[in-house]
């Protein structure tokens, strides 16, 4: 992409906390079952999830589930709690992550997702106080989309480059999805848990400067597909509901004739940065598309260092793919609906 004025990334930075909570989760989630035969399962299916660590902002005890602490004290902590937790740790984590961009400049807009807390004021007040934005800074606050609200972070940030050419939008994406771990028995949710992690990432989208060129969006929804991903706000937290059905109808919606045309005639031997949902979604998306082995390393890199941290987790797997400088390629991510958000970039040079 060399076109004049063309949205751009400039630079991306990411920051994960540092307690690991993968290593105790299945011994903690299978606890909570009362078979044997789905232990066995949760615990192989955990092994083969293609993760090796997953951070969050609890303490290192409460990280390793031990005994009287904030998931293993008796009882589920209340929505409240956990909205204390996020409001104490969120604006922290992504200020650690706008702090490792090489330049933060002048910004003139800030777009920030975050679908894991909510707080008033906005965490885009606190970050904007924190940071000593100036009073005319715009702000857009993106919450509650789930993981693809990277892809429409990024997508709104390009829209408004292109209506203002010397904007310099801040984006960020923060969340902490391990606050929001269930304590169930039913296999498929303790299932879903195990995928997903905290994490932040900031970005800056101009319209000078070399980076990552961004093009056209694309949005899909599979038609009857409501009840296949769903995230609830109860009384303890935000439930997550991921079927076990989203891999197959996910790779039977991207084999459809009329979007894989679309995906693949921009697509094909070119760069992607799939969010990675899981090891079975990624392998879903490599099916569907007929992709080669290798396409979706970076996601799959991204999955087993970090898990799933929801919207931040297409940025993390963009930051990779920076040092390549792709030419072409296309950012996929999906969330409750089954939806799908997707955004066209290409490596452009300094003007």
């Amino acid at each position: 992409m060399t076109n004049q004025h063309q949205p751009r990334i400039n630079a991306i930075a990411t920051a994960v906390p540092q307690a690991q909570v993968h290593a105790n989760y299945a011994d903690w989630a299978a606890a909570q079952l009362g078979e044997e035969r789905q232990r066995k399962l949760l615990r192989r299916m955990v092994e083969r999830g293609g993760i090796a660590h997953r951070h969050s902002v609890l303490s290192p005890e409460e990280a390793r589930l031990e005994p009287g602490t904030f998931y293993n004290s008796g009882h589920s902590p209340s929505t409240s709690d956990r909205m204390r937790r996020y409001a104490d740790a969120a604006p922290g984590l992504a200020l650690e992550a706008i702090g490792r961009l090489p330049e933060l400049g002048d910004v003139t807009h800030m777009v920030v997702a975050s679908c894991t807390g909510f707080i008033a004021p906005g965490i885009d007040q606190v970050i904007a106080r924190k940071l000593g934005l100036a009073h005319h800074v715009e702000r857009t606050l993106i919450g509650f989309m789930g993981c693809y609200a990277g892809v429409t972070a990024l997508r709104s940030a390009a829209h408004i480059v292109r209506s203002d050419p010397s904007a310099r939008v801040l984006v960020v994406a923060v969340e902490l999805c391990t606050l929001h771990m269930q304590q169930t028995g039913d296999l498929e949710r303790l299932l879903a848990m195990a995928q997903f992690a905290d994490g932040a990432a900031a970005a800056i989208i101009s319209a000078t400067g070399e980076g990552l060129g961004l093009g056209d969006g694309l949005s899909a929804t599979l038609e009857e597909s409501s009840e296949l991903i769903t995230w609830t706000i109860g009384d303890t937290g935000f439930a997550m509901h991921l079927s076990g059905e989203v891999p197959a109808r996910l790779a039977d919606a991207l084999s459809d004739s009329d979007l894989q045309q679309d995906l693949l005639e921009h697509g094909r031997g070119k760069a992607w940065a799939v969010h990675p949902g899981g090891r079975s979604v990624l392998d879903a998306v490599e099916r569907g598309l007929d992709l080669a082995p290798n396409a979706l390393d970076h996601s799959r890199g991204v999955l087993a260092d970090n898990g799933n941290m929801s919207s931040a987790t297409v940025l993390f797997v963009l930051e990779r793919m920076m040092a390549d400088r792709p030419p072409h390629g296309i950012a996929l991510a999906f969330g409750p609906g089954l939806a799908m958000e997707g955004l066209r970039f290409g490596w452009t040079d300094a003007d």
